[in-house]
């Protein structure tokens, strides 16, 4: 760890500071084959339109860049379960990454996901000791060391089962890491059960006058001997004074009654003796009205700390309840885990008690969305629908179908009986979509050109452009050329056709004076430059070269910036039809 140039503290590695090529905003396809069930739509908490629930096959950094236009500032709560880093290879993926690898990894994931974060949202990262430390500090930087919440320490597996006897130490506990976004967020306090009024259970009398009256640190305060007055136990609740022991922390509290004793009084033990109370007029009045607070010396020689006590305080406290503890013991509901869901899932099985009781701690309630980029086998998604939680999961692997998919469809068709379904009485219902990264716009051809990739048709071609240029893909039913708006009269067209300047024109007289279009096309008739105040022409792919990493699908390593390359605007582009994307009428099915 180093101390940059602002004097800040951060965590430093090899390749920390290489510059990523920006991202690709990816679209996303829907896969009707994989999708299943009713799905709730609805509105974000910012405005934007809720698709329902997504299951999200693709690597995880670029899914996490395409939600961001849609996504950002949404998502109540994030949970995570990264691999750890330990040195094992897991059978669902690579556990074993070398270290600073694993940071940039990590880090890159972080800060998208801070995006779609909202203000009063709160992020929770599962991991063991091999990366714990280094995390944190990664996590302070990304979201603020005055953002962290706490650690929360689970012990997941009982010291006596060793299932490996060459280990050096058997890990049984494992942290997540709890950081908010802002202090909108606010922390879960458990329930306090116990009345408030409980502990007051003394009654005072006193039986002669005060033996005499002294000023002392400011207060009047007149002394009683013992036997010169009585203190009685009512019951639990049924006397009207609470007594405490003046010790630790109520020492320190400044103008307190235990502070006052220890100036003041308990150095007159042995002069007033054993069991005198002293009555300090006027101290407390504000807190339970009687005008005084009592405080007593010991009965016994050999007790070292002195008591007081308070009455009925004038108004009782809100019942906020309780501090939510730091350690939790889920060792059986971990063991148990296994087959939750009807699906096998070694090495990292996360149980839907556990689950519940981590959103529990961001205090999501229905309708809220939760979001898990590594979803691994379903578990986070499968304890939001049986809670009535919008989720999207997003999963790199196979078993997105082979695990993720059954799992939820069995949610929903009633046949799962495991995990926290009797428990919250489940009786099935809801559903989700499934969604597929898209490839990427350009790909190489084999001369190592970036051209548009053959797999988008017309369509996706359009969703694509309209992301990449930051317009919510929206086609006109009735105007071909509104594929997308940007603002209320702010507009954009696709199109891999030759735009001639007769088509240009036909599109200006339908255009109104206060709109504008841009238009996004392959090849162009010298005419249409700087033709129309109101509409902009961009020629694909010349117009995305160098604006991000293109033809890249994993970024489970490294993210390396590619060579820039110019963008000459002025020049006509009639390329061969093969190495666009053909119009078609197939409708496909997007979300973006």
């Amino acid at each position: 760890m180093t101390q940059n140039r602002i004097n800040k503290l951060e965590l430093t590695w090899i390749g920390k500071d290489d510059d990523p090529a920006p991202l690709e905003p990816r679209i996303l396809l829907h896969s009707p084959e994989y999708s299943f069930g009713e799905v709730e739509t609805g509105v974000l908490p910012n405005g934007k339109p809720w698709p329902g629930n997504m299951l999200i096959h693709g690597d995880n950094l670029l899914a996490l860049r395409a939600l961001e236009e849609n996504f950002t500032g949404a998502v109540k709560c994030i949970y995570i379960d990264p691999p750890y880093n330990t040195g094992n290879a897991f059978d669902q993926y690579d556990d074993n990454v070398e270290h600073s690898i694993w940071l940039s990894l990590i880090r890159e994931r972080l800060i998208r996901l801070r995006n779609l974060l909202a203000d009063d949202g709160v992020i929770f990262v599962q991991i063991n000791d091999d990366e714990a430390a280094y995390l944190k500090v990664l996590l302070d930087e990304v979201f603020g060391r005055n953002n962290y919440e706490t650690t929360f320490y689970i012990k997941v597996r009982h010291e006596d089962r060793i299932l490996r006897e060459d280990i050096r130490y058997q890990l049984v506990i494992e942290q997540v890491l709890c950081y908010r976004k802002t202090p909108k967020y606010s922390a879960p306090r458990r329930e306090k059960t116990k009345n408030a009024l409980d502990d007051y259970e003394y009654n005072l009398t006193f039986d002669a006058p005060p033996a005499e009256t002294v000023h002392i640190g400011g207060y009047d305060i007149e002394i009683y001997p013992k036997g010169t007055y009585t203190i009685t136990n009512e019951g639990k609740g049924k006397g009207c004074l609470k007594l405490y022991q003046i010790r630790g922390s109520l020492i320190t509290q400044s103008g307190s009654a235990s502070e006052f004793y220890e100036r003041y009084l308990r150095s007159r033990r042995e002069s007033d003796g054993l069991g005198t109370l002293y009555k300090v007029i006027g101290m407390g009045v504000k807190g339970d009205g009687l005008g005084y607070r009592t405080i007593l010396q010991p009965d016994k020689a050999t007790s070292k700390n002195g008591f007081y006590l308070q009455g009925k305080p004038v108004k009782v406290k809100e019942n906020k309840g309780l501090p939510c503890p730091n350690f939790y013991d889920f060792v059986q509901t971990f063991n148990n885990a296994g087959y939750e869901g009807g699906v096998q899932f070694n090495g990292g099985k996360k149980p839907e008690a556990f689950l519940r009781f981590i959103l529990s701690l961001a205090g999501v309630k229905p309708g809220d969305l939760v979001l898990d980029s590594f979803l691994g086998s379903g578990s986070t998604a499968a304890t939001c629908s049986k809670l009535g939680l919008r989720w999207i999961g997003i999963e790199l692997g196979n078993h997105a179908y082979t695990h993720c998919f059954p799992r939820l469809k069995n949610i929903v068709n009633a046949d799962d009986p495991t995990g926290i379904t009797s428990e919250v009485k489940w009786q099935g219902g809801g559903g989700f979509k499934f969604y597929e990264l898209a490839p990427s716009l350009l790909n190489r051809d084999k001369h190592g050109n970036l051209v548009i990739n053959k797999e988008y048709n017309a369509d996706m071609l359009a969703a694509a452009m309209a992301k990449q240029e930051g317009y919510t893909y929206a086609p006109d039913k009735d105007v071909y050329w509104k594929q997308g708006r940007g603002s209320e009269k702010d507009y954009i067209f696709t199109t891999t056709q030759f735009l001639t300047a007769e088509a240009l024109q036909q599109i200006h007289e339908q255009l109104a004076e206060d709109e504008s279009l841009l238009v996004c096309c392959t090849s162009f008739q010298p005419e249409c430059r700087n033709r129309y105040s109101n509409i902009t022409i961009k020629k694909i792919p010349q117009m995305l070269l160098g604006r991000c990493e293109f033809d890249k699908d994993d970024y489970s390593l490294n993210i390396v910036s590619p060579p820039a390359i110019d963008d000459d605007e002025n020049e006509i582009i009639d390329e061969p039809e093969e190495n666009y994307a053909a119009s078609t009428n197939e409708e496909p099915n997007l979300f973006d």
